[in-house]
């Protein structure tokens, strides 16, 4: 149990997983959202609720940022009412979105020169794994960062993986991660299209699969999704139209060829302008013609 001041900026799917198991092992938990619904229902879980950034960066001695972007993490840091203005010097900023690592490098050096330490470090598991605090974290940067808040990385991470003291390195090890899961996701839903255009019965289907040597994590994750026909969000289509570009960007920086994410870029950006950009991103399926998707029970 800590008494420490930790707050969470971005309660979404997995930023609320995170503050709720830091209330849960006894962390002072304050959280910052743009959605009110979203704050009531922390305040209920035990947390304490911070109208802007800057009022919870004025209280906790470490801030996470759970956002969806670069731009917005800058925004919560940085902009009107902004968290990094109101912390006190030493603190540390712990910043877990999905980010280009040129701009990770960046924001970090802003933040050293406001006094502050910051952790690159993006997180993976999905939004149970932040609700049960098993989510893996690939972070890097100075020790003395790590030092702030290792309480806090090993409240809510099965697996901290300390990657090396620069910024940055994490970043790019997410988004060789996110390259993969894009790709596995389109695939399982291309997969899953083909037997139902097929004419095979999806649920014998994936059970086959998931038994057999074309299974992966997230063929067995998502499929259920689709066979339930409910795309409610977990991680969005949007999401994946993101960190692919991030991933692209990143090749086209070094003149890397990368045929299978720029594929796969396309299946979410065609699933996107259809008008299912909010939906779950197994929704990918949904580019495919002639297949009769079940209806969510």
């Amino acid at each position: 149990m800590s008494s420490r001041n930790v707050g969470v900026i971005g309660l979404g799917a997995m930023g609320f997983g995170v503050a709720s198991t830091l209330v849960r092992a006894g962390f002072n938990t304050y959280g910052c959202d743009v959605r009110p619904a979203t704050l009531d229902a922390f305040e209920k879980a035990g947390g304490k609720r911070c109208a802007t950034p800057a009022e919870l960066g004025a209280v906790c001695d470490v801030v996470l940022t759970l956002v969806v972007n670069a731009a917005q993490t800058e925004t919560v840091l940085f902009g009107e009412n902004g968290a990094v203005a109101a912390m006190r010097p030493g603190s540390v900023i712990v910043a877990c979105a999905t980010a280009a690592p040129d701009s990770v490098v960046t924001l970090a050096q802003r933040v050293e020169a406001a006094g502050l330490q910051m952790l690159d470090a993006p997180v993976s598991g999905g939004a149970a794994r932040a609700a049960s605090g098993e989510m893996t974290i690939m972070s890097s940067g100075p020790q003395a960062a790590y030092a702030l808040c290792d309480d806090v990385l090993e409240a809510i991470a099965a697996k901290v993986y300390r990657l090396g003291d620069a910024h940055g390195i994490g970043s790019k090890i997410k988004i060789v991660n996110q390259l993969l899961a894009g790709v596995h996701i389109a695939a399982a839903a291309e997969a899953v299209a083909l037997g139902v255009r097929e004419g095979v019965d999806p649920k014998v289907l994936y059970e086959v699969i998931t038994h057999s040597a074309g299974n992966s994590w997230m063929f067995e994750n998502r499929v259920p999704h689709i066979l339930a026909g409910d795309f409610t969000p977990l991680s969005a289509v949007d999401i994946f139209v993101k960190d692919l570009g991030i991933v692209l960007d990143t090749g086209r920086k070094s003149k890397f060829p990368l045929p299978l994410s720029s594929a796969a870029h396309q299946m979410f950006m065609m699933a996107s302008s259809a008008g299912h950009g909010g939906e779950d991103d197994s929704a990918v399926v949904k580019i495919f013609p002639g297949i009769d998707l079940p209806a969510k029970a």
